[in-house]
Formats: structure tokens, sequence, C-alpha cells
């Protein structure tokens, strides 16, 4: 077994995560964690676990490191990735789409990068998660704001493409949906279609409920003023919004069927 892998072994806890050029908040990862056992890695991040294999090679500089999930929502993707190693602190900066595995322990808005900081869970027991030793690691803040709202960052930030959208059981024509854009900066979404503006929505996320809870509050376009009920589902790159239309009941799944006003599209991150 390599020496890093040795290493590895054991519980990892999140303590900063960045995406995209952006900090996320603490309640994106407050709860996450990686816990390798041999060459094996089962992560569970927002109550959704991952497992997969873990294949490191010490000699590149910076030293690499392949995530192939084998189980959970990323089942038969891989994230090429780099990692530094240094006692009880990981980093680990991943690629979450695409063949392209990053050369530095950064991000910038739209790359698809992630770039955690572990910790070893004994280590931030010992060191009373935050204080002692792991006040020393210098992470970087977890709670940037978003430029202009004032408001933390989720993990809906960024420009969303529009893959499908089913309203009230009728689906859009793919010809149409390929000019759905949302953009997402804090608490705010912007729903494009072309170069017009469909839709702009302050949100709210809960994600206790199972499926977790989204809220609009309608602020520009035909229903200005009104609110909606949703559900969300991220799955790496692609994203799932199924809501009720204004003043219904948040749907339960992701579905639309004819005459139950529901809206139920999916997005994938540019």
């Amino acid at each position: 077994m390599p020496a890093d892998i040795k290493k590895l072994q054991g519980e990892w806890l999140i303590t900063s995560l960045e995406m995209d050029g952006q900090n996320s908040p603490d309640s994106v990862f407050s709860d996450a964690k990686i816990v390798v056992k041999g060459a094996r890695f089962t992560s569970v991040t927002m109550g959704t676990m991952y497992k997969g294999n873990i294949t490191l090679d010490e000699k590149k500089s910076p030293k690499s490191v392949d995530l192939n999930f084998t189980a959970g929502p990323e089942k038969g993707y891989r994230n090429l990735g780099i990692y530094e190693l240094a006692g009880d602190t990981w980093k680990l900066c991943l690629a979450t789409r695409g063949p392209v595995r990053p050369e530095k322990f950064s991000t910038k808005p739209g790359d698809g990068v992630a770039f955690e900081i572990l910790v070893r869970a004994s280590a931030a027991k010992k060191s009373n998660a935050g204080k002692g030793d792991l006040a020393k690691t210098k992470l970087p803040k977890a709670s940037q704001k978003s430029a202009g709202s004032g408001v933390s960052v989720t993990e809906l930030e960024g420009e969303w493409q529009m893959l499908t959208a089913v309203m009230n059981g009728q689906p859009l024509e793919k010809k149409f949906a390929a000019f759905g854009k949302r953009v997402t900066r804090g608490d705010e979404t912007t729903v494009f279609t072309g170069p017009q503006i469909l839709m702009k929505v302050t949100f709210t996320l809960d994600r206790s409920k199972s499926p977790m809870a989204i809220d609009y509050q309608i602020v520009q376009g035909q229903n200005a003023g009104k609110s909606q009920l949703g559900i969300f589902k991220l799955s790496g790159s692609d994203l799932r919004l199924c809501f009720g239309g204004p003043g219904q009941p948040r749907p339960e799944e992701f579905s639309s069927a004819p005459g139950d006003s529901r809206t139920f599209t999916t997005w994938r991150k540019k």
C-alpha cells in the first residue's frame, strides 16, 4: 500500500470548501466527511452518501488523486484532482466535471473545481473542533459573501444551462429549452429565455427536508409578489428543480403531470 494511502486511513472532516471561485457557507459542509478504508472511500455530504475507489500518484508534482465513484449520485463518474498531505491536514482539489486535472490549489468562477481542506477527525476532537492546533491551520474563510448581495453563497451559485423542462405535464421542446438559463448570486436567481428575463426571485433553502426544499419569492415576472414552494437535488454539475404553482403545495417528487400546475426542470452548471 502506498505511503500516503496509509496516512489517509480513517475519518476526515471537511473544514473549508471553495467552489467555482466562491467560498461555501458552513451549512454546506457542516456534516460532511470522508472515510478512507484501504483504497476505498466513503463520502457523506448534506445527507447524501458517495462511495468509490481512490487512486494516488505520489510521484507527480503536485501529487495526483483520482476518485472513481461506484455508488451514490455520481456513480460511474471519475473526478481528477491533486492533493497535499501534511500531518492531520489534507488539501484536496478536484475537477467535478471534465477530463482536465487542476494544476493548483485554487478555483475560479465557472471552472467546476472544488477545493477542500480536511482535518483528521481525531485531531479535530482533540482540539475541540476549532481550538488549539486546528485554529493554527489558517483555513480559508467559509462565509464569503456574494458580491453585491451581502448574502453568503450556496451550492446553487453560478450560471446554469437548461436541459429539460416540463410545465403542467407538457414537455418543452429541446430546441426551446436550449434558450433557458439561470444565474444565481447569493440568494437571488434570475431566469432567462434567450436575452429576456423570464423571472427574478429571492430564495431560501432547507436542506433538513427530504427532498431538500427551496422557497421562491418572485420579485419580477408574471407572478411578481407571489411565492412558490419547491424541491431541489444537486448531483455533481446537474440540478433538478420542481415547483408547485404560485400558492400551491410543495411537490413531494420530481415530476409534472397534466393539471398539477408544477414545473419540473433540469439544469447543468456552465
